[in-house]
């Protein structure tokens, strides 16, 4: 039996298996112009390469709203030994394309990474977080934001994406453009999405944090924003010793919202 609803679906898997065949890297990024000096940081602890893409939506709006600099640490280059050089080339394409700097970690790690950038945001994965890799680089960033120092101070956005969590507290909308970036971004990790197409399937994951965001976010029973592609995060502020969870309600970053005033010191 025929019905619009079916016929939809239908369109949406033919459209995913359209975008599976789309150039994957090799893309060239847009000409934009490079922050100014002593421009607001965003820092990202991926951990794995391709990780910053997934949760880049923040840090991408930042950059291209608000004139911050973006910067990426990839904690790990992942499980395979084999793979970890031409991993490491991937990461620093994908960075390029997005005018984000890759900073893979030297001798001092975390720590004096942070000591020596002073971000005013830094972004890791939630505790909890369905991957090993996620749960053990979140315990090594708080360690590592401990070791910077009592003085040192930061936003702290943790992000999700093989478990929601399930008390998000900023939605921020990805609009088209900038979610197209995000997956152009990814499809330069080629031997990952060969074995996986997540790439595409990106927006289909942003769709669902607008649907779970205008709940968790914006409060249970209330309208959803017009946006249809959102990520969601848990916002707090490093008081240089914990991780204290921004105060007051939910925190909703349609497009042209005041970022900066809504990430906070």
């Amino acid at each position: 039996m025929s019905q619009p609803y079916s016929d939809f679906v239908r369109e949406f898997e033919e459209l995913l298996e359209r975008a599976v065949r789309l150039p994957r890297g090799g893309l060239a990024p847009a000409t934009r112009p490079a922050p100014k000096p002593g421009a607001p940081l965003a820092l990202i602890l991926a951990p794995h390469p391709d990780d910053e893409c997934i949760v880049g939506a923040l840090p991408l709006r930042l950059q291209r709203e608000c004139g911050w600099r973006v910067a990426v640490a990839p904690v790990t280059l992942g499980s395979r030994p084999e793979r970890r050089e031409a991993r490491l080339a991937e990461f620093r394409a994908a960075c390029a394309f997005l005018g984000w700097d890759a900073l893979p970690l030297q001798d001092g790690g975390l720590a004096e990474l942070l000591r020596r950038e002073r971000p005013r945001l830094v972004l890791i994965p939630h505790a909890e977080d369905a991957n090993s890799t996620h749960r053990r680089v979140h315990g090594l960033a708080v360690e590592s934001l401990r070791a910077a120092g009592p003085g040192f101070r930061c936003a702290v956005a943790e992000t999700e994406y093989w478990a929601t969590m399930s008390d998000p507290n900023l939605m921020v909308e990805a609009p088209a453009g900038a979610a197209g970036d995000l997956v152009a971004a990814l499809s330069f990790h080629k031997g990952e999405i060969e074995r996986n197409p997540y790439h595409v399937l990106l927006p289909c994951w942003l769709a669902d944090g607008a649907r779970r965001g205008a709940e968790l976010v914006g409060g249970q029973g209330a309208t959803a924003p017009a946006f249809r592609l959102a990520a969601l995060y848990r916002l707090s502020v490093w008081n240089g010793s914990a991780l204290e969870r921004a105060s007051g309600p939910g925190r909703v970053a349609a497009a042209g919202a005041d970022l900066p005033v809504i990430v906070g010191p």
